[in-house]
């Protein structure tokens, strides 16, 4: 079975910067997308990053773009996300996804990580 472990997440003030790390294992495949999701209490969940398994295209919503940055290393198949210059506003649990297509959506879910920025 595929599985998806997030870690990294915690407490920062804002400004500040935090790293977090979605280790995935039990797939073969090597076609895929890595997709990184928040969701804050009240509010609606959002795709704030995507990765194809090449590393050739990544996506950003415009909340974090700039900002935030997304990595693969297929060797150690986990994904980070890199959360710098962190706002109040993006205080949320934080979800790893992994999807076949950029297109597509996830079929896996990871089981988050909170970020609490103050």
């Amino acid at each position: 079975d595929v599985q998806l472990v997030e870690s990294g997440g915690g407490s920062v003030q804002a400004g500040g910067s935090v790293r977090l790390s979605c280790a995935a294992s039990g797939f073969t495949d090597r076609i895929y997308c890595m997709v990184w999701f928040r969701q804050a209490p009240g509010k609606e969940r959002e795709k704030v990053a995507t990765i194809t398994s090449s590393g050739s295209t990544t996506y950003y919503s415009e909340s974090v773009k700039g900002r935030f940055t997304i990595s693969l290393d297929n060797a150690k198949a986990t994904a980070y996300l890199q959360l710098n210059s962190l706002k109040t506003e993006d205080t949320a649990m934080y979800y790893c996804a992994k999807g076949d297509t950029m297109a597509a959506g996830p079929n896996y879910w990871g089981q988050g990580t909170q970020v609490t920025v103050s």
